[in-house]
């Protein structure tokens, strides 16, 4: 073979090679919008930081509440910030009732941090496998209302993930998912659903008057209800008890024959054969429960601490809203019919 076509040859594998590459980068690119939405992170403390939203629960509307929060992280602190949503496949919508599709989960692989939004869902082996390899990496997690009964592995016994199941019967996976790293499964309405909202009382203990997840947060009341709580660990660091209250006003007064429950905590986890990871978690958290300034700051500050920035969380971090926000009542089948992912830019 000759000088010019050896370099004729190789100039056509470098085309090829490069054709492949501009195809994956297009795909990946194209699905976003579609399976998914990123949000680049504008100047801020968070800039390099990627987070993984992951919504996906028929009652609460993470899936307005996620995107909401994402915009906040990514254009006041500069966190890069991808959501994830329950899509049918046959329509492309979100469906948050349907529990077995959630595309897009690989971006775990490159998360600083996941935010967790998700109601008994059983996904595919294919799909769980991502949250596996982010805990067994030992990465920070914070988990919103239904996260502790995240997964519902009823029909799938031979799963491989059948362990995240929220009634796991035994073992060190009793409980499943939400037991195992944040503490707590679900347990019951400890207020009246749907007639009673939560108050929350951050805890006055001097060792916590400065956490860094609390900074700034004073008065947080919500329209979602207190849930029961019975399983928490000792390790388990209160941040926040809630009190129910005597209707669905935050003037409403608070019910003081009920007793307090935690509502928002921290916990460290460690999976087996993993490395150790430290989780944040609160009961309160429906799209509609985001319209408090305080429970948004709270979030704010927590995903500040769970990235190791504790000590730049100030008392007035901007936590407004982007844009117009008008969430929508919690409930099944409330949720908005027809939407498709980039209705939520």
């Amino acid at each position: 073979m000759n000088m010019y076509a050896h370099i004729q040859k190789s100039n056509f594998t470098l085309l090829i090679f490069s054709l492949f590459f501009c195809l994956i980068s297009f795909g990946a690119q194209a699905q976003e919008g579609i399976s998914w939405l990123r949000f680049e992170g504008k100047s801020g403390p968070g800039k390099g930081k990627h987070i993984v939203l992951v919504s996906g629960d028929d009652e609460y509307r993470s899936e307005e509440a996620l995107p909401m929060m994402a915009k906040i992280l990514s254009q006041h602190h500069g966190f890069t910030c991808t959501v994830l949503f329950a899509i049918e496949p046959e329509t492309g919508h979100i469906k948050p009732d349907y529990q077995n599709n959630i595309p897009g989960l690989e971006h775990l692989r490159k998360a600083d941090l996941m935010i967790l939004f998700t109601r008994f869902r059983e996904l595919p082996d294919e799909q769980t496998k991502y949250f596996e390899e982010y805990l067994l990496a030992g990465k920070p997690i914070i988990g919103i209302r239904t996260a502790t009964h995240a997964f519902h592995y009823g029909k799938n016994k031979t799963s491989p993930y059948f362990k995240y199941h929220w009634q796991n019967p035994e073992g060190p996976w009793k409980g499943g998912f939400g037991q195992k790293i944040f503490g707590e499964t679900w347990v019951a309405h400890h207020g009246e659903h749907g007639k009673e909202g939560a108050r929350g009382l951050p805890d006055g203990v001097q060792q916590l008057n400065d956490h860094p997840i609390l900074r700034g947060v004073r008065d947080i009341w919500v329209p979602s209800d207190v849930y029961s709580i019975k399983n928490l660990p000792a390790e388990a660091q209160v941040l926040i008890h809630g009190q129910s209250t005597q209707g669905m006003t935050a003037a409403a007064p608070l019910m003081w024959e009920k007793s307090a429950m935690p509502v928002a905590w921290t916990k460290n986890y460690q999976i087996e054969g993993g490395k150790a990871g430290k989780a944040f978690v609160s009961t309160m958290g429906a799209s509609i429960d985001l319209v408090s300034e305080d429970l948004r700051r709270m979030y704010v500050n927590a995903v500040y601490w769970s990235l190791g920035m504790g000590d730049q969380v100030k008392p007035d971090l901007n936590v407004e809203i982007v844009g117009s926000y008008e969430p929508s009542m919690f409930g099944f089948g409330t949720y908005r019919k027809g939407m498709k992912v980039g209705d939520f830019r």
